[in-house]
C-alpha cells in the first residue's frame, strides 16, 4: 500500500491522505483485502473501508463485528449471506445492492458464484478493522448452500 498524502499535517492535525493500495491480506475470517482507509493507513478514528474480493465459491468464516456496524457495496457478482441467530436468515446480495450489517450480528457471506469473482467495497465503524472481528467456529458447519433461483 502507498499513502500519498501524510497521516497528519504540519500543525498536527490530521488531514485528507489518499491510498493507492496494492497490497492484500488476509483477515481473521478467511477472506482476501485490499487495504485501504483504516487506523493504520490514514489515522482513521471511527472507520474503516477496504475492497473485498471473493474467488468463485469462495466463503468466509462465520463471525461477528463486536460493537460495531458494517455497510457494504457489491461492485460486481453476487454474495450471499447466512445471518442471524444459528446463521438461520439468509440473503442475496447482487451488483448495485447496499448491505447493513448490525454490531454483533453473526453472519458468514459467500460468493455464490462457482465461476465468477464477487468484488465488494465493505465499510465498518472500526477503524482497527479486525480487532473487534469474533469468530463463531461453532456456527460454521450450520449453512447449507441454497438453490441458485433464489
Amino acid at each position: 500500500m502507498s499513502t500519498e498524502e501524510n497521516k497528519t499535517a504540519t500543525d498536527g492535525q490530521a488531514t485528507c491522505t489518499i491510498i493507492r493500495s496494492k497490497e492484500a491480506y488476509e483477515g481473521k475470517q478467511g477472506l482476501t483485502y485490499f487495504a485501504g482507509i483504516s487506523a493504520e493507513s490514514a489515522g482513521a478514528r471511527g472507520i474503516c473501508l477496504h475492497l473485498l474480493t471473493f474467488p468463485p465459491g469462495g466463503r468466509a468464516k462465520a463471525h461477528l463485528h463486536e460493537n460495531h456496524e458494517t455497510a457494504i457495496y457489491v461492485l460486481q457478482g453476487e454474495a450471499e449471506m447466512w445471518y442471524g441467530e444459528g446463521l438461520r436468515e439468509y440473503a442475496i446480495a447482487r451488483a448495485g445492492d447496499f448491505v447493513y450489517i448490525p454490531a454483533g450480528m453473526p453472519h458468514l457471506p459467500g460468493n455464490r458464484s462457482q465461476t465468477e469473482t464477487c468484488i465488494a467495497v465493505i465499510a465498518r465503524t472500526d477503524p482497527n478493522e479486525q480487532e473487534s472481528v469474533v469468530l463463531l467456529p461453532e456456527l460454521n458447519g450450520r449453512i447449507r448452500r441454497q438453490d441458485a433461483s433464489l
